[in-house]
């Protein structure tokens, strides 16, 4: 959810898989590829803010189809570690979710767009919504129509909810971590577990 500490947890990732030899593609959504790229510019516009649900899906269906294509399964097959900074998931949560659209068709959806291809581990930064939009106030001054930072209260509480509802449908890919701890804890956290990710493939 918004003000979680998503970006400062995803570089500390990237920095400590590179420390131990690495290659680290970090990428995100929407976003990643020319066409990603203009998605996104599109969806942050705040000259856009109303545009319809379904019309908001397919641009990040869009960028998402792009994303897989021409980063993620290349930097994979060539043995790299691909990180993204949101995925098919967020598409379940906010549009799903707080848009109302329902997680069965955004699934769908989702499984034309990536070709099926899934992350070995998703963690999930769950914060009550409330905290989170806080520490964006103080953090940046105002509510910019940044990732949807600029909706009502109830839509990021619908938002989180779907997340969860993500997380309780496979429990065997999501790792749930209370935001609101220290960010070291939380980052001493992601790493075990990555590490016990990595030891298996081996």
């Amino acid at each position: 959810v918004e003000g979680c500490g998503k970006s400062t947890q995803t570089r500390a990732l990237v920095d400590w898989l590179r420390l131990r030899g690495h290659t680290v593609t970090l990428t995100r959504e929407p976003g990643g590829t020319e066409v990603g790229e203009r998605c996104r510019d599109i969806l942050l516009d705040t000259g856009h803010a109303g545009m319809r649900p379904g019309t908001e899906l397919f641009l990040y269906l869009a960028s998402r189809a792009e994303h897989v294509a021409k980063v993620i399964v290349p930097r994979l097959e060539a043995g790299e570690v691909v990180i993204s900074d949101r995925y098919g998931d967020a598409s379940v949560a906010y549009q799903g979710g707080g848009r109302g659209l329902g997680h069965k068709l955004v699934d769908e959806l989702n499984q034309v767009a990536t070709g099926g291809v899934k992350p070995d581990v998703t963690f999930l930064l769950d914060l009550d919504p409330e905290v989170g939009l806080d520490r964006l106030v103080r953090g940046r001054g105002e509510h910019a129509r940044v990732c949807i930072e600029g909706e009502v209260l109830e839509f990021h509480k619908r938002v989180r909810e779907a997340y969860l509802e993500c997380a309780a449908r496979e429990p065997d890919r999501f790792v749930v971590l209370d935001a609101s701890r220290s960010p070291e804890k939380i980052e001493a956290r992601i790493t075990a577990e990555v590490e016990k990710l990595l030891s298996d493939v081996r």
